[in-house]
């Protein structure tokens, strides 16, 4: 029963203590390379939460933070639309949510003004 009880102490005085969870974290960032300090959340925290605001796809302005409760959503507006996501590993947040989506809507605006200006130039 001794040994019993020094191999539980051992155990216990050896393991790790339990680490809060790390999120990236920034506030209103037009770029995600300025959106990458690292910090050590609150032991409430529970998710890391990215919010992406893309206004036309001509700029996103992002906000990343530690949260004890998080809903992922996307909404559509009518000059722009936001992305937010969720997710529970450290640094998990590493992208801006909705970058990928932001691109292909610069895409289709380029495409659209060059349609449209191919049009313009024949049509005279």
């Amino acid at each position: 029963m001794k040994t019993f009880l020094v191999i539980l102490l051992a155990a216990v005085l050896c393991t790790e203590p339990g680490g809060s969870l790390q999120c990236y974290t920034c506030q209103t960032q037009l770029s995600n390379s300025k959106c990458l300090t690292n910090t050590t959340c609150a032991s409430s925290s529970t998710a890391c939460k990215t919010d992406v605001i893309n206004v036309v796809g001509l700029f996103s302005i992002i906000n990343k933070e530690c949260t004890a409760s998080c809903t992922p959503s996307y909404q559509d507006f009518t000059v722009g639309r936001r992305n937010v996501s969720c997710c529970s590993t450290n640094l998990c947040n590493v992208n801006g949510a909705g970058s990928a989506a932001s691109g292909y809507a610069t895409m289709a605006v380029g495409l659209s003004a060059s349609l449209l200006c191919a049009h313009l130039v024949n049509g005279l």
